[in-house]
């Protein structure tokens, strides 16, 4: 049984990882070669979307964990409040691109296989392995709010090149078409979505916590 676990868990973070990767350099191929612009400018609009750098953390863990598979210590991109955190960021993204991007454009071919790739299979891949074989009994509820930093470094950059160059990612956080009051209120929207669903995983590690606990005292 431990056996077929451990297999399990390999084929995932071989998925996630080549899949992953693909979908990273893809996008990176995509837009460059799609946009009349400096190859510069090109690489720092890439590096500017959340679901780009979200998604390499995605990337990073699963093959940080594949690399490192048979070893005691995995390193803090396998410790599990970080592979929860990285669970919450990679969940708003699927949540956002499929509740209100999606519907914006049409994406076609190549781009369309990334596309889904990114926000679609990504997430639900890094969501199941979390939820099958990543250890809960250690996250702590005041780790959610530390959690909340990436995002807000996040949200602190891309207004302020956008300032410089006029370029905002999402249409939410477009400050040249909303201004900054409705932007901070969408912002403050999302932070609290992504506070929740911290809240919710912490909850859901300490059920099973608990539900662990049960079963063993009923043993005895």
């Amino acid at each position: 049984m431990e056996r077929k676990y451990l297999n399990a868990s390999k084929i995932f973070l071989t998925a996630g990882a080549l899949l992953g990767w693909f979908a990273l350099l893809a996008q990176l191929y995509l837009i460059i070669a799609n946009n009349p612009i400096p190859v510069t400018e090109s690489v720092t609009r890439y590096f500017s979307f959340f679901t780009v750098l979200t998604n390499i953390l995605v990337a990073l863990c699963f093959t940080t964990m594949l690399l490192r598979f048979n070893r005691d210590h995995r390193g803090f991109l396998a410790r599990p409040d970080t592979l929860a955190a990285v669970t919450v960021y990679i969940s708003v993204v699927g949540i956002v691109y499929n509740l209100i991007l999606r519907f914006t454009w049409q994406p076609q071919g190549l781009q369309f296989v990334v596309d889904e790739l990114l926000h679609l299979v990504m997430p639900i891949l890094f969501i199941i392995y979390w939820s099958m074989f990543v250890p809960k009994n250690t996250l702590n509820w005041s780790a959610t709010l530390f959690w909340l930093i990436y995002p807000f470094i996040y949200l602190v950059f891309i207004l302020f090149r956008g300032s410089r160059s006029g370029f905002y990612p999402y249409p939410f956080v477009d400050v040249d078409r909303l201004g900054y009051h409705q932007v901070l209120l969408n912002s403050f929207y999302l932070l609290i979505v992504l506070l929740t669903l911290s809240l919710l995983l912490v909850g859901i590690g300490k059920l099973v916590q608990n539900h662990r606990k049960k079963n063993k005292y009923l043993r005895y």
